[in-house]
């Protein structure tokens, strides 16, 4: 017996013949293999292993050529039977990850998988009739499928989704699940950063058809899917809510249908806590103590200044962390400043007040009684 043939031990398990199988038995083990083996070696033993589950191959084959036939699909053909009928399509939103929320450009980047469904009814078949196959994936160029786009897109192709198959049922439906990154547009208000809450919309509705023609229902009324997000370390997610929209526009008597999820999120304010508020609140502390000391004390002016000095720089160190937006003047930006302008005023005066002092008991130490009293006349 050929070593080399072991591997094929549990497939031939499977896979035995009409001649061999009747003469299988447990006493006849031997026999058995020498027999199965060398019809193998001569190739008179061809095999057939019986299908486990849905077949595919030619069954497969035969479907595609069927409900793709150019003589009777075409997939700028909308899928309804009679022409006046509405197209109804499921949409859904999976929110997989906010990867960046652009404060200056006003542009949210998110990775999302859209979910759309909806029934073609030319696309239908018996799956007696073809080996039990009862669904296959087709190539999304190949089909129709409803060109939803997001109108708030700020991508430089629009549209950030990749085509991935349709997968049809015998019984007409399909599913389409395009992943894509998606940057949008947001009005980002940064009036109380690092504090601020943001909410920014994805519209997303037909290019080309309007509510007559295919209408837009919501997978789920409670908005998008969140069970596989992945949590961003600057923004927490609050939630997603989603809402239908039909409009009517002056220009025309039909209704245009879309569907806006509000991503609701909210700043971390930890890393901004340690690096921002506690040293300002620290050096905001040190400037009253300046008002301790006495007057005349030279440590008052060391102070001031030393504190000034902390505040220019801590005010570089805000300015970098800071949005760069001219909309709004951020809490923390108006804090420092604020810190900044009572700590220069009073250093400032002090300063102004000692140089004065030290001027005038050097001009009095050099003029004798008697030209102070003759000056006048």
């Amino acid at each position: 017996m050929d070593v080399g043939w072991a591997p094929l031990a549990p497939l031939l398990v499977l896979c035995l013949p009409p001649t061999i199988l009747p003469n299988a038995s447990l006493s006849g083990v031997p026999f058995f293999w020498e027999k199965a083996l060398k019809e193998l070696e001569t190739g008179s033993w061809k095999i057939t292993c019986p299908s486990r589950g849905v077949e595919g191959g030619q069954h497969e084959r035969r479907l595609l050529n069927h409900l793709l036939d150019n003589k009777q699909y075409n997939p700028l053909e909308r899928p309804v039977p009679v022409e006046n009928e509405t197209l109804q399509v499921s949409f859904g939103l999976t929110l997989m990850q906010i990867i960046d929320v652009d404060e200056k450009n006003q542009i949210m980047t998110t990775n999302v998988w859209l979910n759309l469904e909806w029934s073609d009814y030319s696309l239908k078949w018996n799956v007696t009739e073809y080996g039990l196959v009862d669904n296959i994936r087709i190539h999304p160029n190949k089909l129709w499928r409803p060109d939803i786009l997001m109108y708030n897109s700020a991508d430089e192709g629009f549209d950030g989704t990749f085509p991935t198959n349709i997968v049809v049922r015998n019984n007409g439906s399909c599913v389409y699940i395009p992943p894509g990154i998606f940057k949008s547009t947001c009005k980002i208000d940064i009036t109380w950063f690092p504090f601020d809450d943001q909410k920014c919309d994805m519209k997303f509705g037909s290019w080309t058809y309007d509510g007559f023609q295919l209408d837009l229902a919501m997978k789920d009324e409670s908005g998008g899917d969140l069970t596989s997000y992945i949590q961003n370390g600057e923004w927490e997610l609050i939630g997603m809510p989603g809402k239908r929209n039909a409009i009517y526009y002056s220009c025309c008597p039909e209704p245009f249908v879309d569907v806006t999820y509000t991503i609701h999120i909210r700043r971390r304010t930890l890393y901004y806590f340690f690096n921002l508020i506690i040293p300002c609140v620290l050096i905001s502390s040190m400037a009253l103590l300046g008002f301790t000391l006495p007057p005349d004390s030279g440590e008052k002016l060391t102070l001031g200044v030393t504190i000034l000095l902390s505040l220019t720089v801590f005010l570089n160190l805000v300015a970098e962390k800071m949005p760069s937006t001219s909309d709004a003047v951020p809490l923390i930006g108006k804090k420092t400043g604020n810190c900044f302008i009572n700590t220069f005023s009073p250093s400032k005066v002090t300063t102004l007040a000692w140089c004065c002092s030290v001027r005038l008991f050097q001009e009095c130490s050099t003029i004798d009684t008697y030209g102070w009293v003759h000056f006048p006349i």
